[in-house]
């Protein structure tokens, strides 16, 4: 097998592996409403875990066999994975509507990815890495507040999350790549000691991020989301401190800004359509009628879980009134304590008649 084709087999795997990574993490956010960002104690979690890790050590390796331009456009097959993957794993199969956007935003991005050139290998000055993880936390940090500002709509807050999660993972890429370029220069570990660390946070920062994007949101939007912003950011620091270009002159940057709005058009397409689910749904439970099929987490934002799908159907869920609620009928026969405080009546003495 050779090198190019050794690399597009490892990309496709490491694709397969984050959307399997993906589907978990969906699935534990879904049965785990309590546990936002770190449910430690489910299996499911650190199996997702697991898969992430495969996925980002073979991306690695990918691109060590193969170019930049092709490794990357393929690792945004991960949204055209995940979605039949979930239809056959847990039974959780997209619309027609939820597909077309998740098709867009995965050509978009291909299309940016594959227009990008790569440069010579450079690295960032300490001030310019100390600028970027400021901005960069800064980012996040305000993007978390205005997730968390967010009550009514669940998607738009999972949206927001899985923003904040991509651009942590895109700049974690980042300084991963001038440690690669810093090894390379014999730099000593030591010195290379607080980009590690920012590494680690930031990668930290980004799984649990992701983790609390799937509440509530389902697998499309928030994964789509998490996949177009990480290279997009990415891309732009690479553009802009790395000295990268677009290829094909100007003609390759309109076609690349045009990719982008494709993408862009893909995620609204997808937030849009579950935002429209959610208030279907709302009207529906308001009208008496049964809850639709992507369970109470459409009607009830931020309340809805798989577990509460599972109560619904067994009677004991949300949509029941238990026995216990019941207002009390009242009796028909008199209380003890009635029976007790009734005067008596004198008994009437018969005569005996002889």
């Amino acid at each position: 097998m050779s090198a190019l084709a050794l690399s597009v087999v490892l990309s496709l795997v490491s694709a397969v592996a984050y959307a399997g990574g993906a589907i978990l993490q969906e699935r534990v956010a879904a049965t785990t409403p309590d546990q936002r960002y770190a449910p430690l104690r489910r299996g499911a979690w650190w199996a997702a875990i697991a898969l992430n890790g495969l996925g980002a050590l073979l991306h690695v390796v990918a691109l060590a066999y193969g170019p930049l331009s092709l490794v990357q456009p393929l690792g945004a097959l991960t949204i055209v994975f995940a979605l039949p993957m979930a239809a056959v794993f847990v039974r959780r199969r997209a619309g027609a509507t939820a597909w077309r956007g998740a098709l867009m935003a995965t050509v978009g991005l291909a299309g940016l990815l594959s227009l990008t050139s790569t440069s010579d290998s450079q690295t960032l000055a300490d001030a310019e890495r100390i600028m970027l993880g400021l901005v960069t936390g800064g980012g996040v940090v305000a993007l978390t507040l205005a997730a968390h500002a967010v009550h009514r709509h669940p998607v738009v807050r999972s949206v927001l999350l899985a923003c904040a999660a991509g651009a942590a993972f895109g700049i974690a890429s980042v300084f991963t790549k001038t440690v690669a370029v810093d090894w390379d220069q014999r730099v000593g570990l030591v010195e290379q000691l607080p980009t590690l660390g920012a590494i680690a946070v930031l990668a930290a920062a980004g799984l649990l991020l992701s983790q609390a994007a799937y509440r509530g949101a389902g697998l499309a939007a928030p994964l789509s989301t998490v996949t177009v912003v990480n290279p997009v950011v990415a891309a732009a620091v690479g553009l802009t401190l790395f000295g990268e270009s677009f290829r094909h002159g100007a003609t390759g940057t309109v076609l690349a800004l045009g990719s982008g709005v494709v993408a862009a058009c893909g995620l609204i397409l997808l937030t849009t359509e579950r935002i429209a689910r959610e208030a279907a749904a709302t009207v529906t439970v308001a009208e008496g009628g049964p809850a639709p099929r992507g369970g109470p987490s459409a009607a009830r934002p931020g309340a809805g879980t798989a577990a509460d799908e599972t109560a619904a159907d067994a009677g004991d869920g949300p949509g029941t009134c238990p026995a216990d609620a019941l207002p009390a009928v009242p009796s028909q026969q008199p209380s003890a304590a009635h029976r007790r405080t009734r005067p008596r009546q004198p008994r009437r003495r018969e005569r005996m008649v002889s």
